[in-house]
């Protein structure tokens, strides 16, 4: 019985699991370029290992170890993989550390000072970053395992009493090479628990578009990790901003991802689309208004042409400036095939005169259905959308007799739109909706391709910006907090060999 229950459950749970209107893959093709990145920043954060001074005496001979500094990573061999079911995995092998400090040397009234330079050899470091899906629906760096070690030191002492730093090399190197194991976790621990989830603040969750919505980005679940790519599914639903707990039921097709030959992979289905233009229509955007100077004016004198030689005006009016009001009646919809993407629209279309200061003169009212093409692009990080004006049919909804009126006005009202209504729709389109990836990343060689339901769209990743750079515009104000550790569990320390 508590096995039926607990697959009613489980069946139960399924049946109500949310649909993601937009999925990410991130393929082990994007590894190396994020590896050569994720280096670089390493080895700025290898560099910020501070090592407490080194004092001891040897019979007569005071020695003083000060200012330890890491001045470079040198590598021979790094690999950064994908760890199932939830890890990102780094491995430097054989690594060394350049390091220069200060000597100070003191023997009864004799006393000895300078800059040595140093290297750690045989590095090795292995960091795995655990993935997760936080409370706010942002995926963050939930924990750091890291084992390090320093397998031998060499230091070239020089000078008068290089004889002397002979003997005491061992010592002082022992004690370098102990406390260097000591600091580099907590050192990358910091740096995957703070700095790299400020990086991952920078992805957008919940963000207003425009003026009249906002979209979520937040995922709905942990991220999931195989040998060979990274999935993340969002939410990917468009709202009205004043109604921020608004939503609308995903029953599109879920979007499915399967190819690996690019660094990057984006699919978004039906529901993306629908919930943007369902959006706009609850917030009233989806209605033109031009007046006067702001009917292009081939479009003004072409309606003219078209009205005013069948309708009687008087001379007071017949110059008033024209007025065109489209207002959309019902949430347009989105149909993804593979031979392209389609937005339905019906709107009613009133056509009139507007004299100062007098009531207006109506010179036609109507339903329009249109049919809209639309090509999709990806810019940087922008998802922009082309429209164009395919299917075009006017109808009046009072009767089949002015319907059949209305015939000889469709040729002049699909130019009207096409000229006057189009280009300023497509310049909003154009600005686009940024896709959730994080500052300073964007994608190039973008291919775009229809499945039935969804488009996926394929490319590469450019770092525009460094990770160094980005991180210090965005790191907290306050690290850590004053009363928690800043070192992470002893575990994650490797003892020195």
């Amino acid at each position: 019985m508590a096995l039926f229950g607990a697959l009613f459950l489980a069946l139960l749970a399924g049946a109500y699991a949310e649909i993601p209107g937009c999925k990410i893959r991130i393929t082990s093709k994007a590894l190396e370029l994020v590896k050569q990145e994720g280096l670089r920043f390493l080895e700025q954060e290898l560099e910020t290992i501070t090592i407490p001074d080194l004092r001891g005496r040897e019979g007569q001979f005071f020695y003083n170890i000060s200012e330890v500094k890491v001045t470079e990573l040198q590598l021979t061999s790094s690999e950064l993989h994908f760890q199932p079911k939830q890890e990102l995995v780094l491995q430097i092998t054989n690594a060394s550390l350049g390091i220069r400090f200060q000597r100070q040397l003191l023997y009864w009234f004799f006393y000895d000072g300078g800059h040595i330079n140093a290297s750690a050899e045989g590095v090795s470091i292995r960091i795995a970053l655990h993935l997760s899906r936080d409370p706010t629906g942002r995926m963050k760096v939930s924990n750091v395992s890291c084992q390090a070690s320093v397998s031998r030191m060499h230091a070239a002492f020089g000078g008068t009493f290089r004889r002397v730093y002979e003997i005491l090399s061992t010592f002082i190197t022992s004690g370098m090479r102990f406390l260097l194991n000591q600091q580099i976790c907590p050192v990358l621990f910091h740096a995957g628990m703070v700095l790299l989830n400020s990086l991952l603040d920078t992805v957008p969750v919940r963000i207003s578009v425009d003026n009249f919505v906002g979209i979520d980005y937040s995922l709905l679940k942990d991220p999931a990790v195989s040998a060979s790519h990274l999935d993340m599914d969002f939410r990917g639903s468009f709202f009205p901003l004043d109604q921020g707990n608004w939503s609308l039921l995903n029953q599109a097709v879920e979007p499915q991802l399967l190819e690996e030959e690019r660094m990057v992979y984006v699919a978004f289905s039906e529901f993306f689309f629908d919930t943007a233009l369902e959006s706009y229509f609850q917030a009233g955007a989806l209605r033109l208004l031009l007046v006067g100077d702001k009917v292009p004016r081939d479009l003004d004198m072409l309606l003219r042409a078209s009205y005013f030689g069948s309708i009687v005006l008087s001379p007071a009016v017949i110059d008033s400036p024209l007025k065109l009001e489209l207002r959309v009646m019902a949430p347009p919809r989105c149909t993804i095939k593979p031979s392209g993407t389609t937005v339905s629209v019906t709107a009613s279309v009133i056509i009139a005169l507007a004299p100062p200061n007098q009531p207006e003169v109506q010179l036609s009212t109507m339903v329009m259905d249109a049919r809209l093409s639309a090509k999709m692009t990806l810019r940087g990080k922008a998802l922009r959308i082309q429209l164009d004006l395919r299917k075009f049919r006017i109808y009046s909804n009072q009767s089949t007799l002015e319907t059949l009126a209305l015939i000889p006005l469709q040729a002049p009202l699909k130019t009207m739109l096409q000229i006057g209504v189009m280009p300023l729709l497509n310049e909003r389109t154009r600005r686009g909706v940024q896709i959730p990836l994080p500052e300073g990343i964007d994608f190039v060689h973008e291919e775009v391709t229809n499945h039935v339901g969804f488009i996926t769209i394929g490319a590469d990743l450019h770092f525009a910006k460094g990770l160094r750079e980005v991180i210090e515009k965005n790191k907290p104000a306050v690290l850590t907090d004053p009363g928690a550790s800043s070192t992470p569990p002893p575990s994650t320390v490797a003892a020195a060999v």
